[in-house]
């Protein structure tokens, strides 16, 4: 299945894709997309329902975050070897970890507003992975049993913040609008192999980043495994794995990093596309 949601930020509405690539309704069947609705239970109930019984959505407007309440938003760094050095820094011999926050979510198509002081915000094409069932140190084996699902994000940053004010990374994080999300959340039936999925991003039409998840250093399973070892992951917590090369700092001779009026699109085989376009700080349009 592919589960979304759709209208205005605080009016959203859960839908389906059906096989014809045709937006239903589900908010006569379900409230929302929620992290009961992700569980085992909740998504078998939801795979018994006939999708062209469902209401025919026409023009769904704006496409939000495919599922709400979002507990933890896991990032993977360093996670591709060509992307370290890029990057200048040593490919990892465990996991690099930091975190997101929830109120950086947006949807996939929502403005992204650089925060006030930015001067180099920076784009990531990642492949999320969104828990289903409670995992606490789970085996390799048995870790892709946990994943609900997959998505696609685009881990914005502002490389300043990020690593040159000292600390952690979160800094350069956690910003309002830099954390878009979907347009779907692709169930596991559908991505039988999550290490064989191509990704690409564009900003304003020139192709920056292509790279496949198969050359992740560490591998889905790896990751949920590693992570349970370090925290309990519960259902509707997101792991977003790395990204490939091609990021704006790591553009030689020059870094490349967004401006205000700038259009990235970005997409994973399978997972669907976003497009956003950067802005100058505005409140208003996070807060719209």
């Amino acid at each position: 299945m592919k589960l979304m949601r759709y209208g205005a930020k605080g009016s959203e509405k859960p839908a389906l894709l059906d096989q014809q690539g045709k937006v239903r309704d589900l908010s006569g069947v379900l409230g929302d997309i929620t992290a009961d609705a992700l569980s085992p239970q909740g998504l078998e109930r939801l795979r018994g329902i006939d999708a062209q019984s469902l209401p025919l959505v026409d023009n769904p407007g704006r496409i939000a975050p495919p599922w709400s309440g979002v507990g933890k938003f896991i990032c993977v760094g360093l996670n591709y070897a060509d992307h370290a050095a890029e990057s200048g820094m040593p490919v990892p011999a465990e996991p690099v970890l930091f975190m997101k926050v929830e109120s950086c979510i947006v949807g996939p198509n929502d403005a992204v507003v650089l925060p006030q002081g930015s001067k180099k915000g920076d784009w990531e094409v990642e492949l999320g992975v969104v828990i289903g069932s409670k995992a606490r140190y789970v085996s390799e084996a048995d870790a892709l049993g946990h994943v609900a699902g997959y998505c696609v994000i685009n881990d914005v940053s502002e490389r300043e913040f990020q690593l040159e004010r000292g600390g952690t990374w979160d800094k350069g994080k956690c910003c309002d609008t830099f954390g878009p999300i979907g347009p779907w959340l692709v169930t596991t039936d559908e991505v039988p192999d999550p290490q064989n999925l191509d990704m690409w991003l564009d900003v304003n039409g020139k192709r920056f980043q292509t790279g496949n998840t198969r050359t992740m250093i560490f591998g889905v399973a790896q990751l949920v495994s590693y992570i349970s070892r370090f925290m309990t992951l519960m259902p509707g917590d997101v792991i977003t794995t790395g990204t490939p090369p091609g990021v704006g700092m790591g553009i030689k001779p020059a870094p490349v990093f967004l401006k205000p009026g700038d259009v990235m699109r970005l997409g994973i085989a399978g997972l669907g596309e976003q497009q956003q376009t950067v802005h100058a700080w505005n409140p208003e349009l996070i807060d719209a």
